[in-house]
């Protein structure tokens, strides 16, 4: 008995190793999402003037804002493909972040309109990497704590959009030359994000492992405990009389080929996960179906109004790159403390009541939108008070429906392919912020249209959410309740 005492003894130590490299790993994973954040709370307070003065037309701050999702839109698949087959997300990340390093030193360079339309375009390639991120994630998480951790790996990304705008306190003060570049206030982001990305890629080389899923740490415990309890039997039979070792081993050979047999199947389908995969049964599901819709209305109606909010700071309230950048920094530590509280509620609510929770909220942030921003009335402080009630409103209910949907969506799609769902999920939301600065950037000046097409929208999910309430929900859950009841 000594020696199976002394795998297990190995075996804990080798789990609370890989307890530790994962906090390290969720560490990385929390840096990498600040700085997608940093980045984008960077660039987008001085894109629009940066377009102006390489004397692009208005539309072009929507085509920049779209093209850096049209990359990830295009490559997230691919990488979450990747991902499940080899099962290693590093060498994807290290791989991804070289996009965005030549993204952002094209944004630094930025002689041209179109340059600047090509950097946002490489740089979105790096982005495509987060489908392989969110389906490691899903395999090294329980169900049970697997929300409360998209919640904290989300607030990652709005703290930097908190610190991204007191980066941009410093930067706007640069003017100075760079051998043949210039380096002022709007090329100087794009040399800042090359430098944080290239330090990112030595800080994932030292600290990020390919840790296994949690729910393979025990079975290899006990796998190789088996493995030396049935050497400790065989061996004194080895010193036995002739008969009974031949009998022992005939019996042994057919036992040895059914098991072999069965466990090379396991081993198949773990090398190739797509054996029997259906996108057709795995996503046109009911419930699939109702979250990836989700997650196309939530971003559309969110870039939308992030593509409307800067002209409109300026024609209303004649703010700047300070004042835009102060608004951005109080946003984001509204939306890090609402991900800290959805991430509180996760453990003591569904996650399908925290999306319901969520939509309405959302609902009636556009409502009020549309009653007092579209014709705004009355002097400067009402017209400004009005305005920040209703981007208080609809960033209250961005955590609720957020971590729900991802949550929701990672526990009814299959978990051994959960890479390349999590890249159609990250797709549809591609989509969703590529038409969403393109449908705000054409209606500006008329905004009960687009106002009124977001608040269509939301109806729609929020009736479709109610509709399908039962079935948004984990597939084990249904199916206990459903033995529970014909048992009953």
């Amino acid at each position: 008995m000594c020696r199976p005492w002394s795998v297990y003894k190995r075996q804990q130590g080798s789990i609370m190793d890989n307890h530790q490299k994962r906090n390290l790993t969720f560490f990385n994973i929390g840096l990498i999402f600040m700085l997608s954040g940093i980045e984008y709370a960077v660039i987008l307070p001085t894109i629009w003037r940066y377009l102006q003065i390489l004397e692009a037309p208005p539309y072009f701050l929507g085509l920049g804002l779209s093209a850096f999702s049209l990359s990830g839109l295009l490559t997230g698949p691919l990488f979450g493909l990747w991902s499940d087959r080899s099962k290693t997300t590093k060498s994807i990340i290290l791989f991804s972040n070289l996009f965005e390093i030549a993204g952002n030193f094209m944004y630094f360079i930025g002689y041209s309109k179109w340059l600047l339309l090509c950097s946002r375009l490489v740089a979105g390639v790096g982005a495509g990497a987060g489908s392989s991120i969110f389906g490691f994630l899903t395999r090294s998480t329980r169900p049970e704590e697997r929300a409360g951790i998209f919640a904290a790996i989300m607030a990652c990304r709005q703290a930097g959009l908190l610190v991204g705008p007191a980066f941009n306190l410093f930067l706007r003060l640069c003017d100075f030359k760079l051998g043949p570049f210039v380096v002022n206030k709007y090329t100087s982001p794009g040399i800042f994000m090359c430098l944080l990305w290239v330090l990112l890629q030595f800080v994932v080389l030292a600290m990020y492992w390919d840790v296994p899923p949690i729910s393979s740490e025990g079975g290899a415990m006990m796998v190789e405990m088996k493995q030396e309890e049935e050497e400790e039997e065989e061996m004194p039979l080895m010193g036995s009389e002739e008969e009974p070792v031949h009998t022992y081993s005939a019996v042994n050979s057919d036992q040895s080929e059914t098991s072999n047999s069965a466990e090379m199947q396991p081993v198949q389908e773990a090398s190739n996960p797509f054996n029997n995969f259906s996108a057709s049964r795995e996503f046109l599901r009911e419930e699939v179906v109702v979250l990836l819709t989700a997650q196309f209305i939530t971003l559309f109606n969110q870039t939308a109004l992030e593509t409307m909010v800067t002209p409109l700071t300026q024609r209303y309230f004649s703010f700047g790159e300070l004042g835009n950048s102060l608004m951005y920094c109080l946003c984001g530590v509204e939306v890090i403390l609402g991900f800290f509280f959805v991430r509180w509620l996760s453990g003591k609510v569904a996650d399908r009541a925290v999306l319901a929770v969520g939509l309405v909220i959302c609902c009636t942030a556009c409502i009020w939108c549309l009653i007092f921003l579209c014709n705004p009335r009355g002097g400067y402080g009402w017209e400004l008070s009005a305005f920040i009630i209703g981007v208080f409103l609809q960033l209250l209910g961005l955590p609720f429906v957020a971590v729900s949907q991802v949550s929701l969506f990672s526990k009814v799609t299959a978990e051994k392919t959960q890479g390349f769902s999590q890249g159609v999920r990250r797709s549809v939301g591609g989509l969703a912020t590529i038409l969403g600065p393109l449908w705000a950037g054409g209606l500006t000046d008329n905004l009960y249209v687009m106002l009124g097409m977001m608040l269509a929208l939301l109806v729609m999910i929020t009736v479709m959410t109610a509709l399908s309430y039962d079935r948004l929900t984990e597939p084990r859950a249904v199916q206990c309740a459903q033995s529970s009841d014909s048992g009953g």
